[in-house]
């Protein structure tokens, strides 16, 4: 009689395997651009004496703008599925300025705020309530103003940003505050990291690699956030869409595409633009048509020395 039972087939290992590669294939461009941006921030310091310093400072600024970008990238869990080693490859300080897991929670509560741009709910608001603005003199009041022109955010709001948060974080350790003290610790040592090879290794001194590196980068990144976010009746109103050219695309991860990063936080940079190509007319409907069309020079032209709005909020 003819034995009916049927031979065992082995599992098959192909849908593990497919789940690895589309994982692969999903992190891979921010794995380029992670190498990039640490092999060209290397190459560039180990060869700053061979350039001069106006080359070395777009170069510069670039790259330290561009970690900022990936920084955000790792925030949101865009480089790998483990927060450890996203923030183990975020951590490095090449702007010297902020901690990456103080900004990871800032960033992160921004995204939760249920009042984006309110200061007194969004953490990264560049907007001031109307009685701390009854309460500035004239001259603070002007500061605050020319921050809201493009020219002035790239020049002058470096400081005011710089000086805004070592302010409230010196403010927080003096009053008997210590949460954040285990990430300045580790800030503090990675900076010292940064700085032996910036200035030891490669003998750039401090001062240079701060106003031909850190500062331009860190005014590159104030004016991705010059227009991304405005008061408006509705939440889903208050994110942009800045629709740039592939430089700044490029350097800002697609952010500028802010109001679909805030819609769908969970797509990583370079599903963005299929995305928004997709349901561009739903996305700009529900931001109220919130968009800059002609990209960072359009914003250049309209707001380099014109206050976009004022920074008082309207409650």
């Amino acid at each position: 009689m003819r034995n009916s039972r049927q031979p065992a087939v082995a599992a098959d290992p192909s849908p593990p395997l497919r789940a690895v590669c589309v994982r692969l294939r999903h992190a891979a461009p921010t794995w380029i651009v992670t190498i990039a941006i640490y092999a060209g921030w290397a190459g560039l310091t180990w060869f700053y004496d061979s350039m001069p310093w106006w080359l070395a400072l777009p170069c510069g600024g670039w790259l330290v703008a561009w970690h900022g970008s990936f920084q955000h990238e790792a925030v949101h869990g865009h480089v790998s599925r483990h927060p450890w080693l996203n923030a183990a490859l975020a951590w490095p300080p090449l702007a010297l300025w902020m901690p990456y897991a103080i900004y990871r929670d800032s960033h992160l509560a921004h995204h939760l705020s249920p009042a984006l741009t309110d200061p007194m709910a969004d953490p990264e608001s560049y907007y001031v309530t109307r009685a701390v603005w009854t309460a500035l003199g004239g001259p603070t009041r002007a500061v605050l103003i020319a921050n809201n022109t493009l020219a002035g955010r790239m020049t002058i709001g470096p400081f005011l940003a710089v000086g805004r948060f070592w302010g409230a974080e010196l403010r927080k350790a003096l009053s008997g505050d210590s949460r954040h003290a285990g990430a300045w610790l580790m800030h503090l040592a990675l900076c010292g990291l940064v700085l032996a090879w910036v200035s030891v290794i490669c003998g750039i001194p401090v001062l240079d690699y701060v106003l031909l590196f850190a500062w331009p980068g860190l005014s590159l990144t104030l004016l991705r956030s010059f227009a991304e976010h405005r008061p408006a009746g509705g939440q889903d109103e208050r994110s942009a869409i800045v629709e740039a050219g592939p430089l700044t695309r490029l350097l800002f991860l697609n952010n500028n595409l802010h109001a679909l990063h805030h819609a769908r936080p969970e797509l990583p940079w370079h599903a963005l633009p299929t995305a928004f190509r997709r349901d561009r007319a739903d996305i700009l409907r529900g931001n109220g048509g919130y968009l800059f069309a002609g990209g960072y020079p359009g914003l250049a032209r309209r707001f380099a020395f014109a206050p976009k709005d004022l920074p008082v909020h309207p409650d």
